[in-house]
């Protein structure tokens, strides 16, 4: 009686099997592997490891590569990791999307946070403010001084100035738009100049479009010059259309402006503080108590609001006004009325 066969099963050698589970050993070990490098790659884009000390103001230049920047923010505190970092932005398909700019880091944030900032172009801004009455000179001193600005224009005189910035004029007085103003860290002062004249063509423009007939002005000029004075005689807002009313009804009638602002700008550096009777008896090309109409230029930076009112005068016959003491004037139509307002409110000038 025959038996039925059984299948033999061999004993492997104990080095076959380990190659044999070697291949599955391995998949599993380099599995967990990335997912550890994962776990510790999210761990780090997520969570702040700035070490600062805070605040951090950061200048990106333009073409700066990602590694560059990185070292920039691991030199300064920003991050921790350099090489992380740049991962981190290749990675995410981010490292050719980061701007130019000043940047300013408050407090410590996460990596992840940082190149967001950066490739969104999240720059930290600096202002700086152009007073309205300022005079050019004083722009100019304004802008040199300022520490967020890059001086391109410093040691050139006001003609050279103005062919850098390829402006066709004689004078700078009164072409740039006082406002405030914010830009990047570093910028050039070059480039806020060109805003400032660009920006008081744009309101200069269109005040000069919407002029009511009947105006002494030949150009946009003139009214800039008469808004340089309306702008250098108000202390009370209110008053510059009725100061603008004074000095259109004086030349329509060809009278002297005799203002002394106007004076004291001819004088330039001369001027100590006090102006005499013997300042307004001396003649320069910007005395309107002994020359008739507009000076030649403006004689400060007028705001929209001067701009405004040399546009559109308040409807009076005044011709006279006088300083009150108090920021504001009387205002006269007759010299009689305008002796007796000195009379009670000027101070002896001698």
């Amino acid at each position: 009686m025959s038996r039925s066969l059984r299948p033999v099963r061999l004993a492997l050698h104990p080095a076959r099997r380990f190659l044999q589970r070697f291949p599955k050993a391995l998949l599993s070990w380099s599995l967990l592997l990335v997912l550890a490098v994962a776990a510790w790659f999210v761990w780090y884009a997520i969570s702040p490891t700035g070490r600062g000390p805070f605040p951090v103001e950061l200048h990106i230049e333009r073409g700066s590569s990602l590694k560059d920047v990185a070292a920039q923010l691991q030199r300064h505190g920003v991050i921790e990791h350099a090489f992380a970092f740049s991962a981190l932005g290749r990675l995410t398909g981010k490292a050719g999307q980061i701007k130019a700019g000043g940047y300013l880091f408050a407090a410590s944030a996460s990596p992840w946070e940082v190149l967001r900032k950066l490739t969104q172009g999240e720059t930290w801004l600096a202002r700086i403010t152009i007073v309205e009455g300022w005079t050019f000179r004083q722009m100019r001193e304004a802008l040199e001084q300022h520490p967020s600005l890059r001086n391109d224009t410093k040691g050139m005189s006001d003609q050279e100035l103005l062919a850098a910035l390829g402006i066709e004029a004689a004078h700078p007085e009164g072409l740039f738009f006082p406002d405030t103003y914010y830009f990047d860290q570093g910028s050039s002062d070059k480039a806020l100049f060109l805003r400032a004249y660009h920006r008081m063509q744009q309101v200069l423009q269109a005040a000069w479009r919407e002029r009511p007939p009947g105006l002494p002005y030949s150009s946009p000029y003139e009214v800039l010059i008469m808004a340089s004075l309306i702008e250098k005689e108000t202390g009370v807002p209110e008053e510059r259309p009725l100061i603008a009313a004074v000095f259109l009804n004086r030349l329509r009638l060809g009278m002297r402006l005799q203002t002394d602002p106007t004076v004291i700008y001819g004088m330039g550096e001369r001027f100590d503080g006090n102006l005499r009777k013997a300042d307004l008896l001396t003649d320069t090309p910007y005395n309107t108590y002994t020359r008739a109409g507009l000076p030649p230029t403006p004689i400060a930076l007028p705001g929209a609001a001067s701009i405004r009112a040399a546009i559109h005068p308040e409807a009076s016959r005044a011709l006279y006004f006088v300083a009150k003491g108090d920021g504001s004037h009387h205002f006269s139509n007759s010299l009689e009325e305008h002796n007796r307002a000195v009379a009670r409110y000027q101070r002896y000038r001698p």
